[in-house]
């Protein structure tokens, strides 16, 4: 029994780490808004992850299997199906055990030349593996031109992510697909999402101050403390911003409703409570979610 649980906990390991490094590198390709070049990044992403684990293996492994192996942050795939999209009938789905799994995390900065364009640049990430959204629900409705809508209703939509720029600043923000609601072809779902703020209206900041509670300005500045330069920092503001993505369906599944492929998000930052001006985050990866009517 324990040499049983050894091997499977090893086949666990080599398969989440074979999957990261084979993911990572074509998700980058998938450019926002290309209906084609993310068609083909899906496909050819989907059908590669062989050695990836799918809704059923998951669903058998025990909890010291998964414990420390990081694939609780991962995504089910799908072994059997078809890439051709036709085999989706039209309808409406309920969408269940949605899934996504960033793979990629770029932050745009301003060019360091004069009169240069800003551009996407490569992060590290600082959070542990506890990024990917998962048990969302929500509808797909597929049409019988190959129109298609998908909404995002409920579960765990948000996960608190931190990025860290080459020069060592470091980016948190909020990941999320909260509410998101977009239309397209199958191979391209595009739409808009709520980003809500990173933290909530009763945090306090270092000088005690925050939306709902705490101090009204900065009591260590009696002199200055309702200056002009000051007020972002003294009122609090926890607007809830907008965020867009798009969707690629890869493979179905018909027989157990199973769906998957990529997408690619652009959300706004943190912006330390109304205090800083957001920074645009451009997030890649994998999707999955089972199908009901």
């Amino acid at each position: 029994m324990a040499v049983s649980m050894r091997v499977q906990t090893a086949k666990v390991t080599r398969a989440s780490a074979s999957r990261r490094s084979a993911v990572v590198v074509k998700a980058q390709k998938v450019e926002f808004g290309q209906a084609a070049a993310a068609f083909a990044a899906a496909t050819a992403l989907v059908a590669g992850s062989a050695n990836a684990l799918t809704y059923d293996e998951l669903q058998g492994l025990t909890y010291l299997q998964v414990k420390g192996s990081g694939v609780a942050n991962t995504c089910p795939v799908i072994e059997a199906g078809t890439s051709d999209l036709k085999a989706l009938k039209p309808g409406t789905y309920k969408v269940d055990n949605f899934c996504i799994e960033p793979t990629s995390f770029l932050v745009k900065e301003e060019s360091q030349f004069k009169g240069g364009e800003s551009e996407f640049v490569k992060t590290k990430l600082m959070t542990r593996l506890t990024y990917t959204l998962d048990a969302m629900t929500g509808t797909l409705k597929v049409g019988s031109d190959g129109t298609a809508q998908l909404i995002e209703e409920d579960g765990i939509d948000y996960a608190a992510t931190t990025v860290q720029l080459p020069g060592g600043e470091r980016v948190p923000f909020l990941f999320t697909v909260k509410q998101f609601n977009g239309t397209g072809k199958l191979d391209a779902i595009k739409g808009d999402f709520n980003v809500p703020s990173y933290r909530g209206s009763s945090f306090l900041d270092p000088k005690g101050r925050g939306g709902s509670s705490g101090y009204d300005n900065a009591v260590a500045l009696p002199a200055k403390a309702d200056a002009e330069e000051l007020l972002k920092e003294n009122v609090k503001s926890f607007k809830v911003l907008k965020g867009s993505a798009v969707f690629s369906v890869a493979k179905v599944d018909p027989t157990s409703g199973e769906i998957a492929g990529v997408f690619e998000s652009i959300q706004p930052s943190d912006t330390d409570m109304g205090a800083k001006v957001p920074k645009d985050i451009k997030i890649s990866g994998l999707w999955y979610a089972q199908l009901t009517q």
